[in-house]
């Protein structure tokens, strides 16, 4: 994995853990923007890893399996990853899905898009009347945009155009909205989004 993702010449691999336990403490010692996830490690599992690293607002964390099960999928989704990849993935994929979560957006392999998609649809029928929050009311009227985007799946390019602000201004905005809404990914927050009708 090193040897493809050093093939880029803006990723720079900082460390390597060989259990989950050590991935923590090293993503806290070396704040990446990235940390690249296997689930199954010995002793601390990839998930609980990913729920501590995300929790603790470290870094965005892209899963990378060779398993595809949706007990993996959905845990790690609902532990705060930003992305999940299989291991078969070809290295300009590979790339491309770290350079994308570093810039803020989520990233989801094509094989498990559609099974996420159904599931959400399944367990998740439309509200009768929109979800309030109180954590929605405290956002600012550019947030509730910045929100609304992310419900509409917008990537931080694509908030920066609609909104006429920078890139930088835009991931700024989505980090602030993340926090206010105690969301540990941008798929938590587009979740939100949609039940709160902004979407």
């Amino acid at each position: 994995m090193r040897l493809m993702l050093e093939q880029a010449p803006d990723i720079v691999v900082v460390g390597e853990a060989a259990d989950g336990a050590v991935a923590v403490r090293q993503a806290g010692a070396l704040r990446p923007d990235v940390v690249l996830m296997d689930i199954r490690m010995p002793g601390t599992d990839g998930i609980a890893a990913t729920r501590a690293i995300t929790s603790a607002g470290v870094a965005d964390v892209l899963i990378l399996t060779t398993f595809d099960f949706d007990d993996y999928l959905f845990g790690a989704l609902r532990a705060g990853a930003a992305g999940f990849l299989l291991k078969s993935v070809e290295p300009a994929a590979l790339i491309d899905a770290v350079r994308r979560v570093a810039d803020g957006d989520g990233f989801l392999a094509p094989e498990v898009t559609r099974r996420l998609l159904t599931a959400f649809a399944a367990a998740a029928p439309e509200p009768a009347r929109p979800v309030t929050t109180p954590a929605l009311d405290g956002l600012t009227e550019r947030e509730r945009d910045v929100l609304a985007g992310l419900g509409r799946g917008l990537s931080n390019a694509g908030l920066a155009a609609e909104l006429a602000i920078s890139r930088a201004t835009a991931k700024t905005h989505v980090s602030r909205v993340l926090g206010k809404l105690g969301c540990t990914s941008r798929v938590q927050a587009a979740i939100l989004a949609k039940e709160a009708g902004l979407a």
